[in-house]
């Protein structure tokens, strides 16, 4: 399965013209500055922007095809909504909040059941509370149960953290994270922070002025040395990692990454847990030898692959083959031309563990 979405929308000072093919499973984060077009393209996928023309399949079914007139209405349309406010029945408790969700689909095709949401978000304890008497994450925890009671083909979430202070964003963050693994159902999720990209994303579309700019893999959409000037400060590297010692007394972790090992803020890590690490490109230096005589914990050896001139002026894009991974550097000309920096050389990146997240 695979979504496909092409819209062209016109408003009277922003135009959204896109054509994507999404993945039918996993998360995949619309991302980029206000004003590029995130949420109004979600709304034509959930069809609240009856303007739009275009097409839109999600697998097999097809929800609009202007020209063959085929326009399916967001009340017809299988999608699960979650909003930037929890949006929530006041009057209503939570067990008839999600009540409300699952009387609007037919039992048979109920694939997601009661049990099954409020395990995965964590809710159980809280049926019989007033939503009123809710924090900011547990409000929002009972809207994602609710939007799944429907059942939806895909799940569509509009920036659903953005409304929370940073306590309740980690707070509900565990739990989004869940929802990747355990369901299959796909996500597609508008944000503005590279934080929750980093943690939930499977496929980035990078969006600006209603264009899609860039579309992939999200690891490898990140490492891109041709990221538009408005997305080079998010350039670098996503790791994959399993972190195995612990050392208490500093607060940080060994992770074992396709890059090597590297040295990491702890948090809540424990040996055996799987975890995404970010490094940003402007975090990495080079050097010709290794220095044992640094502040800098992790020094991994590399090959340089390419470079590329940057968006910013004096600065130059390096891609290094490091292990079983690619990561970009970002440096002065002058470093560069200082170094002699080529395809081919071999260098030492250096890379502070406080900048890794």
């Amino acid at each position: 399965m695979s979504i496909r979405a092409r819209f062209r929308l016109d408003h009277r000072s922003f135009v959204l013209d896109v054509d994507l093919s999404l993945p039918g499973r996993g998360v995949t984060v619309l991302f980029g500055p206000s004003g590029s077009g995130k949420t109004s393209l979600l709304r034509c996928i959930a069809g609240f922007e009856r303007k739009a023309q275009g097409t839109l399949h999600i697998g097999h079914e097809c929800l609009q095809d202007d020209a063959q007139q085929i326009y399916v209405p967001t009340h017809r349309r299988n999608v699960g909504m979650v909003f930037q406010e929890a949006s929530l029945f006041g009057h209503l408790n939570v067990r008839r909040n999600l009540d409300y969700g699952r009387s609007r689909i037919p039992a048979a095709q109920q694939h997601i059941g009661l049990e099954q949401a409020t395990e995965l978000l964590g809710i159980s304890h809280l049926m019989e509370r007033n939503v009123a008497t809710l924090s900011g994450g547990e409000r929002q925890r009972v809207a994602i149960a609710r939007a799944l009671l429907t059942s939806p083909s895909v799940l569509l979430m509009d920036e659903p953290l953005s409304a929370l202070d940073m306590k309740r964003k980690q707070e509900i963050l565990p739990f989004l994270e869940r929802l990747h693994h355990e369901l299959d159902i796909p996500i597609v999720y508008v944000t503005h922070s590279i934080d929750e990209v980093v943690r939930l994303a499977d496929h980035i579309v990078l969006l600006e002025e209603g264009r899609a700019v860039a579309s992939g893999p999200m690891a490898e959409t990140l490492s891109r040395m041709d990221l538009p000037p408005t997305f080079i400060e998010e350039a670098g590297a996503v790791l994959e990692g399993v972190a195995g010692a612990i050392d208490e007394k500093h607060a940080l972790a060994e992770l074992s990454t396709p890059a090597g090992v590297l040295w990491a803020p702890a948090g809540t890590l424990r040996p055996g847990v799987r975890t995404r690490v970010r490094i940003h490109a402007r975090d990495v230096s080079l050097a010709l030898s290794r220095h044992e005589d640094s502040s800098i914990l992790n020094v991994l050896p590399a090959a340089v692959l390419s470079s590329s001139g940057s968006a910013h002026p004096g600065h130059v894009l390096v891609e290094c083959q490091c292990g079983a991974a690619r990561i970009v550097a970002r440096i002065t000309s002058r470093s560069f031309d200082a170094l002699q920096i080529q395809p081919g050389l071999h260098v030492w990146l250096q890379v502070k563990s406080v900048s890794l997240v």
